[in-house]
């Protein structure tokens, strides 16, 4: 037994994410390992950015959690799991299981200098990666694609939407964007897929200057900030595009999990204030 770090799964996550996770094939040595503690493991390292050769000695070795972390993210466990999660989520709130209209932007982040997709991004003068992601009206997140951060948003915004498979999305009619997506690439991309959505451009007021939620839009920058309470994608640190997306599925993962079952051992640090008891006279 070891002491409980705040990013471990309790009783009621864990029982949210085993039945999602895949069995073990036949053959070979029998699974020794604790798969719960492979997950808490990589829910520490979204949370806290540590490198991998930096894991507490009282977590699983790196070598096995790094070859669950690549097999999962190969076969499509941390894709199941976030699609498991996010239906369950979305019915919790009295919703329909499959959205009809996401949301699609983009996020620019810092590179390391580890290598892979790095490029300079003039608008927002950052080098690094740029984060493609589409959520649904709850800011869930649907699907998610890296690209070097000099990539157009439009141009390069098929590597997302390819990954809405219609057999998974019946609902889907139109996804929300910005001006970037008011792409020609982008449109006979859509036009040649066949895809039975349409998207749709929303932007700000002209006269208006400065920050201005938009309808439906505003969400997607909300799914960012919630990725921002993780460390490790808070700056990129990988090698390869998609060691970078399958960070970004665990770290909605985490968040779905404490939606669906909010952890009462651990109360929120703010605005925990003392009760004052009025004395009557």
């Amino acid at each position: 037994m070891r002491k409980r770090y705040p990013s471990d799964l309790t009783d009621a996550h864990w029982a949210l994410i085993e039945p999602l996770i895949p069995a073990a094939k036949p053959g070979g040595r029998p699974r020794t390992i604790d798969l719960r503690e492979v997950v808490n493991t990589l829910f520490y390292q979204a949370r806290t950015g540590v490198q991998w050769d930096y894991l507490p000695h009282d977590l699983p070795p790196k070598s096995s959690v790094y070859d669950y972390f690549a097999q999962w993210r190969d076969d499509g466990t941390w894709q199941a799991i976030l699609d498991s999660l996010r239906r369950a989520v979305r019915q919790a709130k009295g919703r329909e299981p499959s959205p009809s209209i996401p949301c699609l932007d983009s996020q620019t982040v810092k590179g390391s200098e580890v290598g892979g997709q790095r490029g300079y991004d003039g608008g927002k003068k950052i080098r690094g990666v740029k984060r493609h992601i589409v959520v649904d009206t709850l800011g869930l997140l649907l699907a998610v694609a890296v690209t070097a951060a000099n990539c157009d948003d439009g141009t390069y915004a098929p590597e997302v939407l390819g990954k809405l498979a219609p057999e998974k999305y019946p609902r889907l009619q139109v996804i929300f964007g910005d001006s970037k997506y008011n792409n020609r690439a982008l449109d006979e991309w859509m036009a040649a897929q066949g895809v039975s959505y349409r998207l749709e451009i929303s932007s700000k007021p002209p006269d208006q200057a400065g920050f201005v939620p938009l309808k439906v839009r505003w969400v997607v920058e909300r799914t960012f900030a919630w990725q921002g309470r993780c460390r490790r994608p808070s700056k990129d640190y990988e090698y390869e595009s998609a060691h970078s997306e399958a960070w970004v599925q665990i770290s909605a993962i985490q968040t779905m999990t404490r939606r669906l079952r909010p952890d009462q051992e651990r109360p929120h640090p703010r605005f925990q204030y003392p009760v004052i008891e009025k004395k009557t006279a």
